[in-house]
């Protein structure tokens, strides 16, 4: 009877201790996630989104007058947005409230970056009075 009451009591305080950690985790992220309502921002605003650039921006809008976007998914229909842009776009995105994104949003797993810190190739010369070596010689 004791054990049983034991066991009951450690059940008890593992499901106690483990809805503690999970509300104390969800809680760390103080600041609020940046986001951008696509039905509402303006242009300058769409073009703080991570790889938008105005020309991209000004389709957006475009986009929108003729019919605002339902879901988030919608915004791949503008020319110049394909399925991996998106990806990295949709933890900015939004169609209802307000845009609390307020600088632009540079993603630093960008291929180029990799390229950039990569030592620059050295090329050998050739000695001025080097002789060619072949057939024929």
């Amino acid at each position: 009877m004791l054990a049983s009451r034991i066991r009951v009591f450690a059940i008890a305080a593992l499901v106690v201790l483990g809805a503690a950690a999970l509300a104390f985790g969800e809680g760390a992220d103080a600041a609020p996630a940046k986001k951008v309502n696509i039905n509402t921002a303006s242009a300058a605003e769409l073009a703080y989104l991570p790889r938008i650039n105005v020309k991209v921006a000004e389709r957006i809008v475009e986009r929108r007058k003729e019919k605002p976007f339902a879901r988030p998914e919608e915004l791949m229909e503008v020319k110049g947005i394909g399925e991996k842009l998106f990806l990295s776009l949709k933890p900015y995105l939004s169609v209802t409230g307000p845009t609390t994104l307020d600088s632009k949003v540079r993603l630093s797993s960008s291929p180029s970056a990799g390229r950039a810190s990569s030592p620059a190739r050295t090329t050998k010369e050739k000695p001025a009075n080097a002789v060619p070596v072949g057939k024929g010689r």
